[in-house]
């Protein structure tokens, strides 16, 4: 007799060794795959959610609207930083004496001045008799009005402050 195999023989030893190699490659797949759900189930517990691409669509709308939010507080931020900036008044006196042969450093000039330059000057003169007070508008450091010295140093020292 002939001890050698037939070549339908050898195909079907080596169709049941594919047979079982798929086998076992089929459990491997499957062991993982269940792994894979325990971590998926146990990530998505208490969520109320079971399909993660609606978690992710919901999470991406949040954060679009989150970044309308930010751009809408620092324009909010910049508008009271400039309202901020225009109405804080920086104030200052100088007193002198408007009149050298008389009194003592009795004349004053206020200067009350935001960060534009803006504001007003009061200047008081001081003599024996009666004192005059004069107010004197700002625009950018400037008046339509001329300013003294003295009143000068007074908006020069109200914009030296921080």
């Amino acid at each position: 007799m002939n001890n050698a195999l037939s070549p339908l023989q050898i195909a079907v030893v080596a169709l049941g060794a594919v047979i079982i190699v798929l086998i076992i490659w089929m459990a491997v797949i499957g062991g993982r795959l269940k792994k894979l759900r325990k971590q998926y189930v146990a990530a998505m517990d208490g969520m109320g959610v079971t399909n993660l691409e609606d978690i992710l669509g919901e999470m991406k709308r949040q954060l679009s609207e989150q970044e309308q939010q930010i751009v809408q507080q620092h324009q909010a931020h910049e508008q009271l930083k400039k309202a901020l900036s225009e109405s804080r008044g920086k104030v200052a006196v100088h007193r002198y004496n408007a009149f050298a042969e008389q009194g003592s450093d009795l004349s004053f000039s206020l200067a009350i001045v935001n960060d534009s330059q803006d504001g007003i000057v009061l200047s008081g003169l001081h003599s024996r008799e009666d004192t005059y007070v004069y107010a004197k508008p700002l625009d950018k450091g400037d008046s339509p009005y001329p300013l003294t010295p003295e009143e000068k140093k007074a908006v020069n020292l109200a914009l030296q402050q921080a």
